[in-house]
């Protein structure tokens, strides 16, 4: 956890240090208006400054002199058009303007507090809320060229009207939290393997006497019949794993709450092989087991007094002569039979064993993360994550988080037509519903809920975390902080 007087977040080749001193020297100065109009905090700290004409007043920013150094002015537009969307993306303009200016080397963000009341948030949440996003949108991944970037930028002052010190610790655990959901995403799967994966989880350890990870190997996994696990990673020469994260944080008689991540680190289709076009893209297969990983350090690190176990099974989807046929049968863990009908219908697969296992926990609620399907994407794009839940006040709380973090899900049904649509022809239940692809990530949902007996919602996140954006991470993140499900 990030502690004492000074507190740096460290990614790829930069280090940044925050403060909250509103003494602090810094070489630009970052205010907010309404269109021509300086906000309160932004006044009593850039006295004498008046606002000069904008390209465009509407949710933009810009570099403007100061007489004793310089300022980004970031104008929000009309105050009746103000909304935590449009915020987010002027702190991403904002970020912009320092990662393309290495001589930008410290600024002081003015936090104004007035725009957290309109947000419905407390000075506290808000922030948080700034911090994170603005550190988020500096976020870049270039680790594995030959030559990267620096940024310019070394220290970050808070100025708040009242020191925000927990704030600013929390912002920096979420940030530190979400880049390496990021980092996992965005590495290639020659690297960025089951292995790798264990290796990361493993490494949590050290955080505190609170955790215990604990890697099930392939003949673990024999064991235990986890045949639907194993049947997706027999083709591939990177053996699987099956990865338990436990903290606890809370009493022992408390249940924990479950996720689970799907960790498929490349995703060729197996047999049913993929299209080559954009098939480089299936790295990002695992962005699932990326994102518990994340929240499980970020959890750990903020020493939240809950239960939480996360679990991932991860291996990888290739064709080869040991690999799983269209046509074969395979037996879950939990004893139900899968026809299966098409190789690169995996990720249900896996999860379902995981599911089957996530019961030995006795677990509060379990939730699953999947990029899953690209129907999810047909449907909703990268606006929202796909939801699908057997508890209305599960759904709910989820529902409520998203909208409160900008990271929205969207609740989807599981009616019993598409249950019918799974029925097997030689097995209990079949791997798709149809080759036409109707219903594609509804039918893939209720074949997973075949495995749950408990408070369960599976996040379809296919459209918002494909391309190692670190979502749903913040909005889970939200949910954990403020569960209240009955």
């Amino acid at each position: 956890m990030f502690k004492g007087t000074t507190m740096k977040l460290k990614f790829g080749h930069n280090s940044i240090e925050l403060v909250n001193n509103s003494n602090a020297q810094t070489n630009v100065k970052v205010i907010f208006s309404f269109n021509t109009t300086l906000l309160p905090n932004a006044k009593k700290h850039v006295t004498g400054f008046k606002i000069g004409k904008f390209d465009d007043l509407q949710a933009t920013a810009s570099i403007c002199k100061l007489n004793d150094g310089q300022i980004i002015l970031a104008s929000l537009g009309d105050t009746k058009n103000f909304s935590l969307t449009n915020y987010i993306k002027t702190l991403n303009t904002i970020a912009e303007i320092i990662k393309n200016n290495s001589k930008i080397t410290s600024i002081s963000l003015v936090i104004e507090e007035s725009l957290g009341k309109i947000l419905n948030q407390t000075i506290s949440e808000f922030t948080e809320t700034s911090i994170f996003h603005l550190l988020n949108s500096l976020y870049y991944f270039d680790e594995l060229k030959s030559t990267q970037k620096k940024l310019g930028l070394n220290l970050v002052n808070i100025i708040t009207q009242h020191a925000q010190k927990i704030a600013t610790q929390n912002a920096l655990n979420m940030a530190d939290g979400v880049f390496l959901v990021r980092d996992l995403a965005h590495g290639p799967s020659n690297i960025v393997n089951p292995a790798h994966l264990a290796k990361t989880a493993k490494s949590l350890e050290k955080i505190s006497k609170k955790v215990r990870v604990i890697v099930l190997e392939e003949k673990d996994a024999k064991k235990l019949k986890m045949n639907a696990f194993l049947a997706v990673a027999q083709g591939a020469d990177s053996e699987p794993k099956f990865i338990k994260m436990e903290y606890s944080g809370a009493a022992k008689n408390k249940k924990p709450i479950v996720l689970i991540g799907k960790g498929i680190t490349f995703d060729s289709g197996g047999i049913s092989l993929k299209p080559g076009s954009k098939m480089d893209a299936m790295k990002y297969d695992m962005c699932g087991a990326a994102t518990v990983i994340g929240i499980f350090r970020t959890i750990a690190n903020l020493e939240l007094p809950i239960n939480l176990v996360c679990l991932v099974p991860t291996c990888e989807n290739m064709p080869s002569g040991h690999a799983i046929k269209p046509g074969d049968v395979v037996t879950t863990m939990s004893g139900k039979t899968v026809e299966i009908v098409n190789t690169d219908a995996e990720g249900r697969l896996i999860l379902c064993d995981a599911l089957t296992y996530a019961k030995k926990y006795k677990p509060e609620l379990v939730i699953d993360m999947a990029t899953l399907t690209g129907a999810c994407i047909t449907a909703l794009g990268s606006a929202a994550s796909g939801m699908y839940s057997n508890n209305d006040n599960l759904a709910t709380e989820l529902t409520k988080s998203g909208l409160q973090t900008n990271d929205k899900v969207w609740r989807m049904p599981l009616f019993k037509e598409y249950h019918e649509m799974l029925k097997g022809t030689v097995a209990d239940l079949s791997n798709i519903g149809s080759w036409s692809g109707e219903a594609g990530s509804a039918t893939a949902a209720c074949f997973l809920e075949q495995f749950t007996d408990y408070k369960w919602a599976h996040l379809d996140i296919a459209g918002t975390a494909m391309s190692g954006t670190g979502r749903p991470f913040y909005m889970l993140m939200n949910f954990l902080r403020s569960i209240q499900i009955t």
